[in-house]
């Protein structure tokens, strides 16, 4: 099984080691000193107190890899329309996109039973140019759950858990889904498949939407933010806005809002990505995370006036750091 690892870093580093060693024919695509580090010493994984070392094909230019089975993508969501035109050279008849991405995807309305099905999101796919240029048919689902970082050029620590959820945006239990998930077995990655994958979204995304932003905002962890009073109130606010907007459109939650929140306080003083990369210069995950809730709930007309306060301080935020 040939498989492309497109944005080798943290997650997808983790994805290019263990499946390397499960035995699918791996490549990788990066940049920079961390691609040069691939190159020399190959790619190592530091999990359960091991090195692995594994030593896929690194490039900076897909074009020199051919079309693969899979081409997981392991981008930030506002980065995937930028690489449409490279990835295009890994695109075979039958290739497979899984799209281990946060927030709101690109394919959400393919392969859906609503009125809305066959449409684009906009906030995370301007112009449809994703949905036009990789195609909904080749898209494979899937939430991401472990904790990775990246500590040095060709170093990955894996930090907690080792899920990542799969499914078809259809539900269906096709081969293609469950041919990836027995590789993902193979490698100890926990891999079930869902019929429902979309309600797994929202209930990851559910906490991403306050808890991220707020974090950018404010500065403070999530223990902070969680079991503050004035914060916890608008993370419920917003998450609650927003599971009116997921309901409108068939999602259903297995936990309500306050276990949701109690949760994330128990995760700790934990620094949350977005935090991370407001802090670092990066772009920001604002319009998969936030903005896409505000357009669904526009599209539903469920009215989302947290959401929209807090995403509108958030990109005068960002703006004034540019």
């Amino acid at each position: 099984m040939k498989v492309c690892v497109f944005g080798a870093g943290a997650i997808g580093g983790l994805l290019a080691v263990q499946l390397s060693r499960a035995g699918a024919d791996v490549s990788a695509v990066a940049r920079g000193p961390h691609l040069a580090a691939m190159r020399e010493r190959g790619l190592v994984l530091e999990i359960g107190g091991q090195r692995l070392t594994a030593r896929p094909e690194a490039t900076s230019d897909p074009a020199t890899l051919g079309p693969q089975d899979y081409v997981v993508i392991t981008l930030k969501a506002h980065s995937i329309p930028g690489v449409v035109d490279a990835i295009q050279p890994l695109l075979g008849p039958e290739t497979v996109v899984v799209s281990a991405v946060n927030g709101i995807p690109w394919w959400y309305f393919h392969g859906l039973d609503s009125p809305f099905a066959g449409r684009h999101v906009e906030s995370v796919d301007p112009g449809g140019a994703v949905w036009r240029g990789i195609g909904p048919e080749r898209a494979l689902g899937c939430v991401v759950y472990p904790s990775c970082e990246v500590v040095e050029p060709g170093v990955v620590r894996h930090l907690s858990d080792d899920k990542f959820s799969l499914g078809e945006p259809s539900g269906a239990r096709t081969d293609r889904v469950r041919a990836f998930a027995a590789l993902c077995v193979d490698a100890g990655i926990k891999a079930p498949v869902r019929p429902r994958l979309r309600d797994e979204i929202w209930v990851k995304l559910w906490g991403n939407v306050a808890f991220n932003p707020l974090s950018a905002l404010t500065g403070a962890t999530l223990d902070v933010l969680a079991t503050e009073p004035d914060t916890r109130g608008i993370a419920r606010d917003m998450m609650v806005e927003a599971q009116h907007v997921a309901e409108a459109l068939g999602v259903r939650f297995a936990v309500d809002v306050d276990r949701r929140i109690d949760g994330a306080a128990r995760v700790g003083a934990h620094r949350t990505s977005m935090l991370q990369d407001l802090e670092r210069g990066r772009p920001l995950e604002n319009d998969a995370l936030v903005g896409a809730v505000q357009e669904l709930g526009r599209l539903t007309d469920i009215p989302t006036p947290t959401i929209d306060l807090v995403h509108a301080l958030l990109r005068r935020r960002a703006a004034s750091r540019d």
